[in-house]
């Protein structure tokens, strides 16, 4: 099927009218609404598959046609002021589409049994459908404008996704920590915006780039400059992308609903931080002490963020922060030029991540029904092990987006992260040594998730029950399986029998005002019914076979066959097909080839690998205290305080938080304190006296013009008195 580039318009369409049609109907009518529930879902799951219809149509008219197209209508019409709205369509557009609908339908299909308990179901779908079909507008979007206004709408969905359980007091102050550090970069990224349509009198993305490096060279604009306003538009990615300093909203985003956690670290938020930057990229990349800047900010990230990685016990924290190193993987590519590797690395992690985040919600998914809904204790990796025995399609999916990300050929990732290595080692050797530790160390805390998440024992069964239920022995732990966080527990029941039947009857009563059939929301659990975690469902075992395919294959078909790595153009120069026998024999030795130079990297991973083996690898982990006990320390001092250190660094998130929150939050808060008692004594304590000030003056002329001929005579003679002795002297 042939399809023009100007119906390009219709993908981030499709799911903004399911999300206003679905986030209407739950308004206007939530009663009816939760009848046609499904019925939502599959009209907003539809909506996003066309829009991904289309984007492989257009990829395709793409791949043949190799064109770059623009359609613009006029949005703000002045004589010296223009701004247009509309599409810009190029291969960069296209793979980020293609990136975001594909996750993003996905993701849909998994949430319908993820959320289906939940009463927050409906809104959910709108919000989902809304941060698809803003991401989708700031891709296609061909002037800064435009996009600016769909980056702001992309942070206004992370916020309601984020907090979608507003309920629980960590998930509404994790929202806000996200907004407020997102307006930080977001700011530095409007005044770069101004700053670039000062210099060149442009908003529109395919003009300014070539304006600005025009004037640059001709002299008219300052170097420092220049400089000055690329770093504030890298103060957008910086927050959006999760970059130090700014990367602290990262792990407390884990607070929302797994699939909305997936959405983010793929394909949406964090991506569209490296999407801006690739697509000004031409605009940065003449500016040396920009690229450098930014070079090493990814740098430091990478490698923070794997350090921070290694000792979590949370998954989706542990998962979190390998986005965060991945990111700066991406950032650090982008700064020494090479463009081509950092978008490589941006869809392979899509996918792989996509698939982790994906593979972590089911496991949770599963040990809740076992421990109740607990963060705390159906998130933490020690709560866990085994699980490969009772969830086997989890499992074997789980392990290749592990081994993706651990950087082992032939799995998407490590084609793109070598790339980005071997162009770092180019660059600079410090630069290529942080990004070779770091691959060492994301194949260690990887491989460390995944052998205390689905090898060993199931260690849940071997403890006492009372820590799950955080309740005397003789208690019964009810709770509700939704993710309203609906809990009702009966504590502390009698053991005279007439007590517990009146502890009974309550609970039937309770649930009898809660309980609905196979379609509607609750469904209660007793938490001793399900003592072992069983897989998940078909609609949320499906997108992780789905996943899995790309994981696996996505790197090999990314492989520049011109090995021009730094070209701006993202499509592969030759189509290999399997009657080329030349070309494919020609395809294979130059994979070879790229294994054989990565034999350094690759050494670091297996080493990370063999490591975490060695120390996670055992059947039976006892302490679910700390992740280094004796045993693991080979029963040296040095090992065993740097085991320490190393957990007491990750587990305190590098100590970042803690002087974040003495340096700006309670500096903030003083100066707000000092503020409000200026305001309070000075300011109300002027205008509250000029007011009393008045009521006496006022009360005492009141006073004085009583209508008394008697007093007017008196105060007369007095006057005229005091004005004789005045005279006189």
């Amino acid at each position: 099927m042939k399809l023009s580039n100007e119906y390009a318009w219709i993908i981030p369409l499709c799911p903004l009218v399911a999300s206003c049609s679905t986030g209407s109907l739950a308004f206007f009518f939530p009663k009816a609404t939760v009848g046609f529930r499904r019925l939502c879902a599959l009209f907003n799951t539809f909506a996003l598959a066309t829009a991904m219809l289309i984007s492989f149509a257009l990829l395709r008219e793409q791949l043949v046609n190799r064109s770059i197209q623009q359609y613009l209508w006029v949005w703000i019409p002045k004589n010296d002021f223009c701004v247009k709205i509309g599409i810009l369509v190029d291969p960069l557009t296209l793979i980020m589409s293609l990136l975001v609908t594909t996750v993003g339908v996905l993701v849909m299909i998994y949430s319908d049994s993820y959320m289906c308990h939940d009463r927050g179901y409906v809104r959910f779908y709108a919000y989902l459908s809304l941060f698809t079909a803003s991401m989708s507008g700031s891709v296609f979007s061909p002037n800064l404008v435009q996009l600016y206004a769909f980056w702001e709408l992309v942070g206004m969905c992370s916020y309601l996704l984020v907090g979608f359980w507003f309920a629980r007091s960590s998930a509404a102050n994790a929202c806000q920590k996200a907004f407020i550090t997102n307006r930080i970069g977001d700011f530095g990224l409007l005044l770069g915006i101004l700053g670039i349509y000062w210099t060149t009198g442009s908003f529109e993305i395919s003009e300014l780039c070539d304006r600005f490096v025009e004037l640059r060279e001709m002299g008219f604009v300052n170097p420092i400059f220049a400089n000055i306003i690329a770093l504030l538009l890298f103060l957008g990615p910086v927050a959006k992308s999760a970059q130090f300093p700014l990367h602290v909203w990262l792990p407390d985003a884990m607070e929302g609903p797994t699939p909305i956690s997936a959405l983010i670290h793929a394909a949406t938020m964090v991506a569209a931080g490296i999407f801006l930057l690739a697509r000004i990229f031409n605009l940065i990349s003449s500016l040396f002490p920009a690229m450098f800047i930014i070079s090493w900010v990814g740098g430091v990230t990478a490698f923070l963020g794997a350090t921070l990685a290694l000792a979590q016990r949370d998954l989706k924290k542990g998962l979190a922060y390998s986005t965060m190193s991945q990111l700066g993987y991406m950032v650090s590519a982008l700064g020494i030029g090479a463009y081509r590797s950092a978008l490589f690395h941006l869809v392979t992690h899509a996918y792989s991540k996509a698939l982790l985040f994906l593979g972590a919600g089911s496991v949770i998914h599963s040990i809740e029904k076992v421990v109740g809904y607990s963060p705390d204790k159906s998130q933490n990796l020690f709560f866990m092990g085994g699980l490969r025995r009772y969830m086997p399609i989890t499992g074997t999916t789980f392990l290749p987006g592990t081994l993706s990300l651990c950087g082992i050929p032939p799995l998407a990732c490590f084609w793109s992260k070598d790339e980005i290595i071997t162009e770092s080692w180019l660059h600079s050797p410090f630069l290529g040594l942080v990004t070779s530790s770091t691959a060492g160390l994301t194949a260690f805390y990887m491989f460390r998730i995944h052998l205390l998440t689905f090898e060993g024992d199931f260690r849940t069964s071997d403890m006492n029950w009372t820590d799950f239920t955080d309740s005397p022995p003789f208690s019964c732990s009810i709770s509700f399986r939704g993710k309203d966080e609906l809990e009702l527990s009966i504590n502390q029941i009698s053991r005279n029998a007439a007590s517990v039947q009146y502890g009974v009857t309550k609970a039937k009563n309770l649930f009898s005002e809660r309980l609905r059939d196979s379609k509607g929301l609750p469904k209660a659990y007793l938490g001793r019914s399900c003592l072992k975690p069983k897989e998940s469902g078909f609609f949320m075992t499906l997108p992780l076979v789905a996943l899995a395919i790309p994981t696996i294959i996505v790197g090999l078909l990314g492989i520049d066959f011109a090995e021009k790595t730094t070209d701006l153009n993202l499509l592969p120069e030759y189509r290999i097909l399997p009657y080329h026998f030349p070309e494919v024999n020609k395809y294979f030795e130059l994979l070879a080839k790229i294994v054989m130079n990565s034999s350094g990297s690759l050494a670091l991973s297996f080493l990370g690998i063999f490591l975490s083996f060695k120390i996670y690898g055992q059947t039976h982990i006892t302490d679910d205290k700390t992740d280094f006990t004796e045993s693991e320390m080979v029963g040296t001092n040095f090992v065993s305080s740097f085991g320490h250190f190393v957990q007491s660094w990750s587990l305190n998130r590098g100590y970042i938080d803690y002087y974040y929150d003495i340096f700006f939050a309670r500096s903030l808060t003083s100066f707000g304190k000092a503020v409000s008692r200026f305001d309070q004594r000075i300011i109300d304590g002027f205008v509250n006296t000029t007011g009393a000030s008045n009521i006496f003056a006022g009360e005492g002329i009141r006073y004085g013009g009583n209508g008394r001929v008697s007093a007017y005579l008196f105060v007369l003679i007095l006057g005229i008195i005091l004005l004789i002795i005045v005279k006189k002297n």
